[in-house]
């Protein structure tokens, strides 16, 4: 019975080691950006979709790169997509450069839009979550749902795995109790997946915030957003909504 005991204990230590082993403090991953060109504008404007979709993709893709440990993170393009030239679509918010200090509850965020360039500093963007019991494998890891509101209007959806230990996502999302690896907006017709996770040798140094730009906090940005877009009607302010996230 004793030698049964201690085998017994040796194969639970061995597990709980091996289970040990698959939690990351630091993390490198791609993503990977759909915005759904053609339902996105054939909500905003159906009148006009008619007469211009065959002139839009059906969908827009682009890329990124997240480097994250528990206390901060950096978010950018990592490969421009190609433009068709004889598309009327030109990609929305997809130059933003995401700098986030989850210690401080801070974001440094830089937004080119148009011909003016921002520099966002507020606090994380405010996200009320609900966990379901949904579950999906992405990159290989098991990720559970959840869903969220930005805004308490902005529905917002989201799978993180509790493997990686940062509470980080793509672009402004964050607030999981793990990092968020696929995110979707169904207001925008947008999702965030990613597509390759690396966890060893992960270089941090980095991490550092964007420093050029027009200073403003997030209201001030928005303000501005609307100065500029306001005659865009529906339009326009689903573009604020892109550069709010």
């Amino acid at each position: 019975m004793k030698k049964i005991f201690v085998a017994t204990l040796l194969m639970a230590s061995g597990f709980a080691g091996n289970s040990q082993e698959t939690f990351h403090s630091a993390v490198k991953i791609e993503f990977e950006k759909v915005v759904y060109v053609r339902q996105q504008y054939k909500e905003l404007s159906p009148e006009w979709y008619e007469m211009a979709k065959n002139q839009l993709p059906e969908q827009s893709v682009n890329y990124y790169q997240f480097i994250g440990d528990t206390e901060k993170s950096f978010f950018k393009e990592s490969k421009e997509a190609p433009v068709n030239p004889r598309s009327w679509y030109q990609p929305v918010a997809d130059k933003n450069v995401v700098y986030n200090d989850f210690k401080a509850g801070k974001t440094i965020t830089q937004k080119p839009v148009f011909e003016e360039t921002f520099l966002m500093e507020d606090s994380l963007l405010k996200i009320k979550w609900k966990l379901t019991a949904d579950t999906r494998t992405i990159a290989g890891y098991d990720c559970r749902k959840a869903v969220g509101f930005i805004d308490d209007t902005v529905a917002v959806f989201a799978f993180y795995t509790d493997e990686l230990l940062m509470t980080g996502g793509p672009e402004g999302i964050h607030g999981l109790p793990g990092m968020i690896l696929g995110v979707g907006v169904p207001r925008l017709h947008t999702t965030w997946f990613a597509t390759k996770i690396e966890v060893n040798g992960v270089n941090t140094s980095t991490i550092i915030p964007a420093t050029k730009g027009k200073k403003v906090d997030r209201k001030k940005m928005i303000t501005a957003l609307d100065d500029v877009l306001k005659n865009w009607g529906k339009h326009g302010r689903s573009m604020v909504l892109n550069f709010v996230i």
